[in-house]
């Protein structure tokens, strides 16, 4: 019998307090190049909110505008730094607590986020999750190109990740965790899902469904 049961959490503003992507960009890149960064690519930040710019290519362009043609092994270093320096002070406690209560239930975790894998994989190991879907980088001959390998995993590509992750073994029961317009899709997709503000947690159930908590 089928009884996986599978925990799904955005990440930018369900786990963190704010936007990871900003803050890595910025602690990479130091506060001068990211100001000439954003005052560059200002024309398609302005209008990702409004609908006018694409959200994948928007990030894509400005942490190259910050970063240039930067080598794998050194944007991947500058992750490293953020995760171990920087990302801790961004995490809310309380979704750290809820996400540990899914893995002592025995639930798969699973991070899908918009932000890149170079430093969200790197987070992940560091509270046992091991399946992260993500935006991927781009990369030709080491070097990073500007644009993003495949769809930003944002909205209805969240889903689509998740589907093609899981594959046949469908889980029985999904919990989904999100924040934003970004999440609707994989929270319709839920038996369970929990958009910040909108509602209480849901509660806790071991695979098989005994042991609510």
């Amino acid at each position: 019998m089928n009884d996986r049961v599978v925990a799904a959490f955005d990440f930018d503003g369900t786990i963190t307090t704010s936007d990871s992507f900003r803050a890595f960009v910025l602690d990479a890149a130091g506060p001068a190049r990211f100001a000439a960064a954003a005052l560059r690519c200002l024309p398609w930040l302005i209008g990702v909110p409004l609908g006018w710019s694409p959200r994948g290519p928007t990030k894509a362009r400005f942490l190259y505008a910050a970063m240039g043609p930067v080598r794998h092994e050194a944007l991947e270093a500058a992750a490293r730094r953020f995760v171990e320096r920087r990302l801790g002070a961004l995490l809310r406690p309380e979704m750290l607590a809820r996400l540990a209560e899914h893995q002592a239930l025995g639930h798969e975790v699973v991070l899908v986020s918009a932000s890149p894998s170079i430093y969200l994989r790197m987070w992940a190991q560091t509270v046992g999750i091991g399946t992260v879907l993500s935006s991927e980088l781009q990369w030709r001959d080491g070097v990073y190109t500007g644009h993003l390998a495949g769809e930003n995993c944002w909205g209805p590509e969240k889903v689509a990740r998740l589907r093609a992750w899981w594959g046949a073994r469908a889980p029985t029961t999904l919990y989904a965790y999100g924040d934003s317009r970004g999440d609707r899709e994989m929270a319709s997709l839920a038996q369970h899902a929990w958009i910040r503000g909108e509602s209480a947690l849901p509660p806790l159930a071991a695979p098989g469904g005994f042991g609510a908590v």
